[in-house]
């Protein structure tokens, strides 16, 4: 692997957000992994498994390599904005329910291709692997199969953003001249396991093993919190995916994530859809961020005092916690408005602080 080429993945800033400080009641510090060139966090993961197996020039080795990936969305879309900053073709898999504008997304990104087969992620897979990249290598094609979270190469590429983690609290505990550079909790959702065992990996390598991790599920895609109530990992966890967070839709997380989550230290959390539709709204309105549901149910732990209430302790003003706001790009305003029209109701029990601008355009006049 050549050293000069390019990465397909950014460093992403860490801010501190003053308006989901005031809601949580402590140092709220937003990791922007939407700002990665795919708008999620996938970017970091998957160009890292795909840069690894580029061909080192010294090797002698040629041959074009075709990348394949299946995905509801947001994999596929890092594959194919990898694969570009790579100067690789890649084809993109996507089972019949991925939506017009994520394809549309992926095509524009760069794909060679995207191919929509089967009712689900697994038959889509299922046919990418079995037809699709077997017959690609009877043509002679060197094919690489590029998967969305089960490979150490992904979790080391995710683990990454804990070290940039790390060195923005050091700059910021520097500044202000003394105080705690590590955080009192770091917030990360879940669904096949990738991002969270690289989190987890992160967190051992600074030597934060004693600071909390919650993990977070909605109800229908809970597949770690199910595994861990029964002690075991068994294929599928989940009969179905029933939420609508269905990037977080894995039935089945990977080995490592099981392994990570029995720790002390891991919380593992379960949310409604309606409070992850919540954190997405809010979050639009205190800082002009889109995101998908799967990022919204990390951000509806600042609201509402579900952070202290999960954590399990109180925390103060000077108290930081980090949130992973891991991004998705299949959102659009409309989905956004029909979340707040659908869910609105949640916000009459929701406790009101004027301080926070998302409790002066709470929905459906819950106010």
């Amino acid at each position: 692997m050549a050293s000069t080429t390019k990465k397909p993945w950014i460093r992403t800033p860490l801010i501190e957000s003053a308006a989901l400080s005031k809601a949580a009641g402590c140092r709220i510090f937003l990791k922007l992994e939407n700002l990665q060139p795919s708008g999620s966090f996938k970017s970091r993961g998957i160009g890292n498994y795909m840069l690894r197996r580029l061909p080192d020039p010294a090797s002698g080795s040629s041959g074009p390599i075709h990348f394949y990936c299946s995905s509801g969305g947001n994999a596929g879309l890092a594959c194919a904005h990898a694969a570009r900053a790579l100067s690789r073709p890649c084809t993109v898999v996507v089972p019949l329910t991925t939506s017009a504008l994520m394809i549309a997304k992926i095509r524009a990104a760069g794909a060679t291709a995207v191919i929509q087969e089967g009712a689900s992620w697994v038959e889509a897979d299922t046919y990418m692997r079995l037809i699709l990249m077997r017959e690609a290598e009877k043509k002679g094609e060197k094919v690489v199969y590029a998967p969305p979270f089960d490979d150490p190469d992904i979790w080391e590429g995710h683990s990454w953003m804990m070290d940039e983690i790390k060195d923005d609290l050091d700059k910021v505990a520097l500044d202000e001249r003394g105080g705690r550079s590590e955080p009192e909790a770091v917030i990360c959702g879940v669904g096949g396991g990738g991002l969270f065992s690289g989190v987890m990996q992160g967190i051992d390598r600074h030597g934060w093993g004693h600071v909390p991790v919650i993990a977070l599920e909605t109800h229908g895609t809970d597949s770690l919190n199910q595994a861990l109530k029964r002690g075991e990992l068994k294929a599928p966890t989940l009969p179905a995916i029933t939420s609508r967070a269905t990037c977080l839709g894995a039935r089945t997380v990977c080995r490592q994530a099981f392994e990570y989550g029995q720790r002390k230290n891991v919380k593992s959390v379960v949310l409604e859809d309606a409070e992850a539709a919540m954190g997405c709204w809010r979050l639009a309105d205190d800082e002009r961020m889109m995101v998908e549901l799967a990022c919204g149910v990390n951000v509806a732990l600042c609201y509402g005092g579900r952070l202290e209430k999960y954590l399990g302790r109180k925390l103060n003003a000077e108290s930081k916690v980090v949130v992973i706001v891991c991004g998705g790009s299949n959102i659009t305003v409309e989905e956004l408005t029909s979340y707040r029209q659908e869910y609105g109701h949640i916000e009459k029990f929701e406790a009101r602080n004027e301080e926070v601008p998302s409790t002066q355009s709470a929905p459906n006049g819950s106010r």
